[in-house]
């Protein structure tokens, strides 16, 4: 793979993020972004089915899950 020289411009705080962060892991900034790219790459493979799409999200938060699934287990196994 050849490897191409890019200049980019980020805020300071992200600068200086993406340089603690590459020095508390022992790795360069260049290694910290290929790495950070190549899982984005990853994930991008992986995209979930519309059948998985279409159940995330499926209870609204003002539900209470648990206490709903008790109920639907009572329902069930009711003689």
């Amino acid at each position: 793979m050849e490897d191409i020289k890019l200049t980019i411009r980020l805020p300071k705080q992200d600068v200086a993020f993406a340089k603690t962060y590459a020095q508390a892991h022992g790795i360069t900034v260049t290694e910290f972004i290929d790495r950070y790219l190549r899982r984005m790459r990853s994930l991008e493979k992986h995209t979930p089915t519309p059948e998985l799409d279409t159940m995330i999200g499926l209870i609204p938060a003002d539900i209470d899950a648990e206490s709903e699934y008790q109920r639907h287990l009572l329902d069930k196994h009711r003689p």
